[in-house]
């Protein structure tokens, strides 16, 4: 099989448009050979967009967008692959939970696969990986949605400080994991998709050498063939599994929760930091909302020293540019200074230092005591924003 297809292609607008200006015109001129004529008191519509009305389409569900684009769904017989159909069948609750987790951020995956022309069934491995949990952890070490080792995450240029995990962030890991899985199709396996996500599971060199133990066999190293540690042998079952069922949901008696096709979160790009209960009150929104579209964000504040892009509910963006540009840059309550810790440095001396309390340094870093190290950035808010607190306070 290979993982790139030709997409289908969307005809017939054209051919309804002309048949509709046809109609016109008959309705307008008669038909040759009868008597069906307008009377002379009618009035023809004075341009054929005026007299067509054309009803809005409805907003297609994400889930439907996903199905358009999947590309796997002739393997879904395989024996492997039922099997994990009726595991996933005999919980249906789960899969509810997981679909309604997978809400803010299903839209915008099977987007970017649909711009790389990838399989739409690889929006789904976050359900084989976290559980389209974004913070969550295995006891291996991996972290985030797509579940990067600590090693590949550096490898893939996913930054790991105190303040922000690569991992978490959904938008930085999701490029990620798609430039991983492509780069390992292309430079291992001539294009092969299925063989890349093994590799993305087991590793390549285990892959390469079942691939290399099948030949010496005598037998196809294409995935089916392969003899794998067990978790890879039911590694791409279980994803094409999943998504027989969110295919035809009806067929398996699943109710999969509405998501629409439509924009849950937008990009801010900051050049400064900025904390994220301040960007709540600039935005009209809830440090809540802002907490779950910005997992990466360990201590509550995004700082372009390790990040740049806040993302925020969509109806909110303009809202938080046209507050934090109305800032001026000399009295902006809403940005900090970052601050790396030297030694013999202590959170009490630091805080005196820059005229903010203890409790404000604590809180605008998420510290829950006073413990830091030599070579920690920390966030400093300005002293008009001290002040303003402490007023408020």
């Amino acid at each position: 099989m290979t993982h790139r297809t030709s997409r289908r292609q969307v005809v017939g607008l054209a051919g309804i448009l002309l048949l509709a200006m046809a109609g016109l015109v008959a309705a307008a001129q008669g038909h040759p050979g009868t008597t069906n004529y307008l009377p002379r008191t009618t009035t023809p519509p004075s341009s054929f967009w005026e007299a067509l009305v054309l009803e809005p389409a409805l907003p297609e569900s994400a889930w439907a967008r996903l199905r358009s684009s999947f590309q796997w769904q002739t393997d879904i017989h395989r024996p492997r692959v039922q099997e994990w159909i009726e595991r996933y069948r005999s919980s249906p609750e789960n899969i509810i939970e997981i679909a309604e987790r997978a809400s803010p951020w299903l839209r915008w995956i099977t987007r970017q696969l649909e711009a790389r022309d990838l399989p739409g069934e690889i929006a789904l491995l976050p359900f084989v990986e976290s559980a389209f949990d974004p913070e969550a952890r295995s006891s291996q070490g991996a972290s985030g949605l797509w579940q990067f080792m600590p090693g590949t995450a550096d490898a893939l240029g996913l930054p790991r400080t105190r303040g922000y995990d690569g991992r978490l962030d959904v938008v930085a890991s999701t490029h990620a994991a798609l430039d991983y899985l492509e780069h390992q199709a292309e430079h291992w396996y001539k294009g092969d998709l299925e063989l890349a996500l093994a590799a993305y599971n087991a590793g390549a060199g285990t892959v390469n050498k079942a691939r290399q133990a099948a030949a010496s066999r005598g037998e196809p190293n294409d995935y089916w063939h392969l003899r794998l540690p067990g978790e890879t042998m039911h590694y791409l079952p279980k994803l094409l599994a999943i998504s027989a069922i969110i295919a035809d949901p009806q067929r398996y008696d699943i109710a999969l929760p509405e998501i629409a096709d439509t924009p849950v979160f937008a990009k801010v790009e900051l050049d400064e930091a900025l904390n994220l209960d301040l960007a709540a009150d600039l935005a009209g929104t809830t440090r809540e909302a802002l907490e779950e579209l910005n997992p990466g964000l360990l201590n509550g504040t995004l700082s372009p020293s390790y990040s740049n892009v806040l993302l925020v509910p969509v109806e909110s963006r303009e809202t938080l540019v046209a507050n934090l540009e109305s800032q001026p840059p000399s009295e902006s309550f809403t940005r900090g200074d970052t601050y790396v810790v030297q030694r013999g440095d202590n959170l009490s001396t630091i805080a005196a230092r820059h005229g903010i309390t203890l409790a404000m340094i604590r809180d605008y870093n998420g510290l829950e005591g006073d413990l830091i190290h030599e070579g920690q950035t920390l966030l400093i808010p300005r002293s008009s924003f001290a002040r303003a607190q402490a007023s408020t306070s």
